[in-house]
């Protein structure tokens, strides 16, 4: 596209038709990655209703007018606006730091499960929706970075382009680790993880401690397919291990599915306290369900507007 521009501005003129241009857009959209295609529309379809991540604080533009409260320095008494109304009112300015999210997504075996054909893989929606949430914190002026990556945080769609590519080519560091154990994250980041989450607690919960112990601030988002969720198989199925686990036969599929939802959502709560102790938001959402409302909600988590447990 930037090519094109730059052959208009030197003849002084477009040679190409309304018809020519559509097709060289075709053609320039054929060659991004068709996770970045996917992760882009759902991107768009949240930014056209979410409020951005501003935030009171250092920085030079203006944000709002709020009353002066006894004991703040006066200062910051905007004597002009006060003027025009009854009451003191003292002027913010918006936060103008710049700050840095860090995304994982596990791509143990396990994530490349699907219930039905229809249905989009864990790991296929981890990464439109890991993806979706750069394209929007990128439009709010953040960097994002990959952990597990060989790329510095950035800004731009140029880091898009390079954070699809990494995960196409499949090249992190934490390739096929379930769980996001020592890896480089600076003090103090903002980290989000999505996952299948079905590690054991304990060693899970491990990996949340330590990055919490150093001031890390994280969002953890369990990804799992419907049939995981629900168990809704009926008669006698051969369940087939992934991650070295042993094949299991179940004669009868029902007998078990009220133990197994048991088990499954005792492992959600053990989950959510993991979460809480650290100060971080746990989450679960379906590949059935809206990848849209998915990001929106993780978006609204992330900008202070949610807190505590939710399904997406």
């Amino acid at each position: 596209m930037r090519a094109w521009a730059e052959a208009e501005v030197a003849d002084g003129s477009s040679s190409l038709t309304g018809a020519a241009r559509r097709k060289a857009a075709d053609a320039l959209a054929a060659t991004l990655p068709p996770l970045l295609i996917a992760a882009d529309r759902v991107a768009s379809t949240v930014a056209q209703g979410v409020h951005g991540r501003r935030r009171v604080g250092v920085g030079e533009s203006f944000w709002q007018f709020r009353r002066y409260q006894a004991g703040e320095p006066i200062g910051r008494i905007d004597w002009r606006q006060s003027g025009k109304s009854e009451g003191l009112f003292q002027r913010e300015t918006e936060w103008a730091a710049v700050q840095t999210a860090w995304l994982w997504r596990d791509a143990s075996p396990s994530m490349d499960y699907r219930s039905d054909r229809s249905l989009p893989t864990k790991r296929d929606r981890a990464e439109v929706l890991l993806l979706a949430l750069a394209s929007l914190l990128n439009r709010a002026g953040e960097r994002v970075a990959l952990i597990g990556g060989d790329t510095p945080p950035a800004t731009g769609r140029a880091s898009l382009l390079r954070l699809a590519a990494a995960l196409d080519r499949g090249t992190l560091d934490d390739a096929s680790k379930a769980v996001p154990w020592e890896l480089r994250v600076p003090r103090h980041a903002a980290m989000v993880l999505l996952g299948d989450c079905l590690a054991p607690l304990d060693e899970f919960g491990a990996s949340v401690a330590a990055y919490a112990a150093r001031g890390v601030r994280g969002h953890i988002l369990q990804v799992l397919d419907p049939a995981e969720a629900t168990l809704p198989f009926e008669g006698r199925i051969r369940f087939e291990g992934i991650e070295e686990v042993e094949s299991a036969l179940i004669p009868r599929v029902r007998s078990v599915r009220d133990a197994y939802r048991e088990r499954l959502a005792e492992h959600q709560d053990g989950l959510a306290a993991i979460a809480r102790r650290a100060g971080w938001s746990f989450a679960v959402h379906r590949t059935d369900k809206s990848a849209e409302a998915a990001l929106l909600s993780l978006w609204g988590v992330m900008s202070g507007a949610a807190t505590g447990r939710a399904r997406w």
